[in-house]
């Protein structure tokens, strides 16, 4: 079975993410959506995100195209990776946080998953900055 993998706030699902988790779903079988901590939020952006992070992964669960959604950890981002194993690592097209070092984390965890980045769904009208 190959296991993909996003990451990201998700804070007020919205079509973006859907197309965004049905895009990555392609590239495997088994879809893990990680939702960061809300401190982690707090401390990338400079405020907490509208929705706890309880209530964003609440809201991913209820989608059919992931089959499962993790916090992620208090302390590194790259810890899931242990747990997880993904085979792929999908980004969304305009994600910059954790990206820079995540191929060096997959390497030093011995992971040899795929990066890919995917594309946008109607960013003019779905992006989180603006719904938000």
């Amino acid at each position: 079975m190959k296991t993909v993998m996003v990451f990201g706030t998700f804070d007020r699902v919205h079509p973006g993410h859907e197309f965004l988790f049905s895009q990555a779903k392609k590239h495997g079988d088994w879809l893990v959506v990680l939702v960061s901590r809300d401190q982690t939020v707090l401390k990338v952006k400079g405020r907490l995100p509208k929705q706890n992070e309880k209530k964003r992964q609440q809201g991913i669960e209820q989608l059919e195209s992931v089959d499962q959604v993790v916090l992620g950890s208090k302390s590194s981002p790259y810890t899931i990776f242990d747990s997880i194993q993904p085979d792929v690592v999908c980004l969304g097209y305009d994600q910059k946080t954790f990206v820079e070092g995540l191929a060096d984390a997959l390497k030093r965890k011995d992971i040899k998953a795929e990066i890919i980045r995917l594309g946008a769904y109607k960013p003019e009208k779905y992006k989180s900055s603006l719904l938000n």
